[in-house]
């Protein structure tokens, strides 16, 4: 029998899980490549024999997806499968109409093929784009899972920039283990936050495996998502969260309104800083997109420590990456805490910029006197950190979920934003995750 030949478009994540799950062992198909997007420097591997099972005994070759065309003709593929999230419609028929030109089919899998099972109850966190506020809500969950006595172990979305075996199935327990295992910026956003709530977290690129190793050590499996991505692993309690500071989004881009339709609840994040005829008209489209979920709303509320830091200092600004880059926020916690806390100014990085940093700015416009916390390798957090202390400013307001301190120095003085869910509305979230460890 022909074997299919398939193309994975991904972004090194839900590419290798997709392969994983349900084509490394299946022999009606051969993967003759990934192709690799969003994240700089993660093309030009190989997804390596060690994972790629014995009908790839060579690896499979990861491309750059800007070679679509060509490598569609070149390796005759038959069909090309979209494995990665944060795209806007018209970006995913974009890439649709790519491949269908060039003569192949155009693929996107269900739900449900790609789900693991777990022998411990799962709550799994979404939202409809990076950046809603999925971190904060998997901690606060956590919280509530301990008060109840209960033992939680965080999985995250893949990030496995590296070295592939490696970072098949890391645990990580300790700030020593994010140094021993050279963890990226990104990588610390997600983990540090969670180290400090004393939650071990599990990440890499065999999930399958990584979910046998963590349901070993937990009550209660949280689903720690990323971007705007389905979960991994099967919940029994499905949350997605929409952001009301960008309207409109959960039915904009994929897969958000998937993780709408498929929610049991629908948490509507950040509205103690939205209108309330934003946040009406959201509810009114939850109910509509998905009538079964219940819906909520919470304050993600923003605190530093050293206020005196900010009042009246002129400030440069330092925000999580990827939500002001692909997640398209026009802002972050640190431009909140700068006029909650009374900045004299925000200073404009633009003109102390360096390398990647600088080519972030021509790309993403929008960034304007926003720093991104980029560390996606080693020579970039030097350009992150030589940019921010060529800087001419008072204060260094850090707003990325991590402790920059840890991975660069800093010549100036600087506080951290911190940020926090809360409960505004009725039912709350901690009583429907109490309701669903009693059921």
């Amino acid at each position: 029998m022909k074997r299919e030949r398939v193309l994975i478009l991904g972004a090194a994540g839900r590419d290798f899980h997709n392969f994983n799950v349900l084509f490394k062992d299946d022999k009606r198909y051969e993967v003759v490549g990934f192709t690799a997007a969003q994240i700089p420097r993660i093309d030009n591997r190989t997804y390596p024999p060690e994972l790629s099972g014995r009908l790839y005994p060579a690896g499979i070759p990861i491309h750059k997806e800007d070679d679509l065309a060509e490598l569609i003709g070149t390796l005759s593929v038959d069909q090309a499968v979209l494995a990665y999230s944060d795209l806007a419609y018209a970006t995913v028929m974009h890439l649709a109409s790519r491949v269908m030109a060039a003569g192949a089919d155009f693929r996107l899998l269900g739900v449900d093929g790609t789900l693991i099972d777990a022998e411990v109850p799962v709550i799994a966190v979404c939202a409809v784009r990076t950046g809603c506020g999925k971190s904060q809500t998997s901690r606060y969950i956590s919280r509530v899972l301990r008060r109840l006595g209960r033992s939680a172990v965080a999985i995250r979305h893949p990030m496995p920039y590296g070295d592939l075996v490696e970072q098949r199935a890391q645990r990580f327990a300790t700030y020593d283990d994010l140094a021993a295992a050279k963890c990226t910026i990104e990588e610390r956003e997600e983990h540090e936050a969670h180290l400090n709530e004393g939650n071990v977290v599990y990440i890499g690129v065999d999930y399958a495996e990584i979910v046998r190793r963590a349901q070993k050590e937990a009550d209660v499996l949280i689903w720690d998502g990323g971007n705007n991505d389905m979960p991994f692993v099967r919940p029994g309690l499905w949350i997605t969260i929409l952001d009301p500071l960008r309207p409109g989004h959960d039915t904009a881009y994929y897969p958000s309104e998937v993780n709408v339709r498929r929610a049991d609840v629908v948490l509507i994040n950040k509205a103690n800083m939205a209108d309330k005829a934003v946040l009406d008209k959201m509810t009114e489209q939850a109910h509509r997109l998905n009538p079964d979920a219940v819906v909520l709303k919470g304050a993600s509320v923003v605190s530093v420590h050293e206020p005196d830091k900010i009042k009246g200092k002129r400030v440069l600004l330092v925000e999580d990456g990827p939500t002001l880059t692909h997640g398209e926020m026009p802002y972050g916690a640190g431009k909140v805490a700068a006029e909650q806390y009374g900045a004299a100014e925000i200073v404009d990085p633009r003109p102390y910029a360096v390398g990647s940093i600088k080519e972030a700015y021509a790309k993403y416009p929008t960034l304007g006197k926003l720093v991104p916390a980029l560390g996606y390798y080693d020579e970039q957090i030097r350009e992150l950190e030589e940019t921010i202390n060529r800087a001419d400013c008072d204060t260094v307001v850090i707003a990325t979920p991590m402790d920059l301190g840890r991975l660069i120095k800093i010549n100036k003085p600087s506080v951290q934003v911190t940020y926090e869910l809360e409960d505004i509305s009725e039912p709350t979230l901690s009583s429907l995750v109490e309701k669903f460890v009693e059921q």
